[in-house]
C-alpha cells in the first residue's frame, strides 16, 4: 500500500485529504506543520507522496519543501496545495522542488489527476 502525508495546519482540511486518499487505496499519515512532517518523513522513510500546505505556523511548507528536497533521503512526490494561485507562488514552489501544484479547494478527481500524471497512481 503506498502512504501519502498531509501536511496543513487545519485539520478539516487533513480529514478531507484523508477521505479521499484513503478511498484511491492510500494509507495516510498526517502533520499540522512543516516541522512536524520533517519528523514524520524522517520516521518513515518510504513515503510515496506529499500533499502540501503552504501557510503553516512553526515551519511553513515552503521551507519544508525546500528542507525535504536538500536531504539525502527518499525524495516522495510532492503537490503544493494551497490558496495561494499566483504565478509568483506557483513558480516558487515548482522551483523548490514542488512535482505539482492544487488550488484549494480541492476535489477528488484533481487529486487523483495529479497523482496520475507524477507516477503515483
Amino acid at each position: 500500500m503506498k502512504t501519502v502525508l498531509l501536511v496543513d495546519d487545519s485539520r478539516a482540511v487533513r480529514l478531507a485529504g484523508k477521505r479521499i486518499f484513503e478511498s484511491l487505496g492510500f494509507g495516510t499519515l498526517e502533520a499540522g506543520d512543516g516541522q512536524q512532517a520533517l519528523d514524520v518523513v524522517a520516521s518513515h522513510p518510504t513515503i510515496d507522496a506529499v500533499l502540501l500546505d503552504w501557510n503553516m505556523p512553526v515551519m511553513n511548507g515552503l521551507d519544508f519543501l525546500k528542507t525535504l528536497r536538500s536531504q539525502a533521503v527518499a525524495q516522495p512526490v510532492v503537490v503544493m496545495c494551497t490558496t495561494e494561485n499566483d504565478i509568483a507562488h506557483i513558480t516558487e514552489a515548482l522551483t523548490a522542488g514542488a512535482n505539482e501544484y492544487v488550488m484549494k479547494p480541492f476535489t477528488e478527481d484533481i487529486i487523483r489527476e495529479k497523482l496520475q500524471e507524477t507516477g503515483v497512481l
